[in-house]
């Protein structure tokens, strides 16, 4: 092919996979976020049979509000199978048009879908096992995370047309990459601790015996922490070379994403967890300040090869 229409074909390649990539991160986001409301509405055994419910795929005679949220949850789960199923069907298909690792990335992320629906399994059989719900939500935010940086990554992939590259970002100082990478793992370990204290009920057992305050403690001491964390990496931000201003913009929409979180985690404990829509918004923020952090960091990471295969520029 002329080496214009095959990099214009390279180019809607790698945009129909992005696009595909970031329709991931909402359905995974969205999956954390039932599957905080399954929690909070005692329904993650609703379902008393996987991977069916009730020995079918759609329990009709069963169906209650409950039954739906655990059913839902699994097909949000079975349909992101399906789509990374597809994703590295294409992107192993197509590599050699393909930057090199896609293919690696999409595998591991199909993986840990697969790994995932076994936690799942597992934990509807060992009736929510506090470890195993932990485990659960922890390959869920894995995943939001990845996904997050693999369309961050594709849409960083710059053109290039003969020997000339466009597009291409200035490199990020390192110190500013090692703050990044310090939000999202304060954050991530916030979200673990808060995902374990859950699944033991904790809060619950506080409020109504005086009874497992101290991982309550422990949650709010950590949250200070991780909003540091992201503070100091949005105060920091305008320091970035010129040309990062998706950086900033990244980064400050980051700190307005905890600001929220600490409202509603506020709310949430005013209100002794007894509205469950307050609790899920409290979870779900929390998983798309991972995804964001993710993108962040992806992008922090610094510009990437185009092509691997040096005969697609050539023609």
């Amino acid at each position: 092919l002329p080496p214009d229409l095959q990099l214009r074909q390279d180019r809607q390649l790698r945009n129909s996979l992005a696009l595909l990539a970031s329709h991931l991160v909402v359905a995974l986001v969205a999956l954390v976020a039932i599957g905080g409301a399954t929690r909070v509405m005692e329904a993650g055994l609703a379902c008393p049979d996987w991977p069916l419910c009730y020995g079918r795929f759609l329990p009709g005679q069963q169906m209650n509000v409950q039954v739906f949220l655990e059913w839902f949850h699994r097909l949000d789960a079975f349909v992101v199978g399906v789509a990374l199923l597809v994703f590295v069907g294409v992107g192993v298909a197509l590599r050699r048009r393909l930057p090199t690792w896609l293919p690696w990335m999409a595998a591991l992320a199909l993986g840990l879908v697969v790994f995932q629906g076994a936690l799942g399994a597992l934990t509807v059989t060992h009736l929510l096992a506090s470890p195993l719900v932990t485990a659960h939500l922890a390959t869920a935010l894995v995943l939001v995370s990845l996904v997050s940086g693999i369309y961050q990554r594709l849409a960083m992939v710059p053109e290039v047309m003969g020997t000339e590259v466009f597009n291409q970002s200035p490199p990020v100082p390192r110190w500013w990459q090692a703050l990044a990478a310090l939000a999202l793992a304060l954050v991530f370990g916030q979200c673990l601790l808060g995902g374990l204290m859950a699944s033991q009920w904790a809060a619950d057992q506080c409020f109504a015996a005086g009874e497992g305050c101290s991982w309550l403690l422990a949650h709010r001491q950590l949250a200070l922490g991780a909003a540091g964390g992201v503070a100091l990496m949005a105060a920091t931000a305008p320091l970035l070379p010129r040309g990062l201003g998706h950086l900033q913009g990244l980064a400050f929409g980051a700190i307005g994403l905890v600001a929220l979180q600490i409202g509603l985690g506020i709310w949430t404990l005013t209100l002794q967890l007894a509205v469950p829509a307050v609790t899920v918004a409290h979870q779900l923020v929390a998983a798309l300040l991972v995804a964001l952090l993710s993108a962040v960091l992806a992008r922090a990471l610094g510009p990437l090869q185009p092509q691997p295969k040096s005969e697609l520029v050539h023609g």
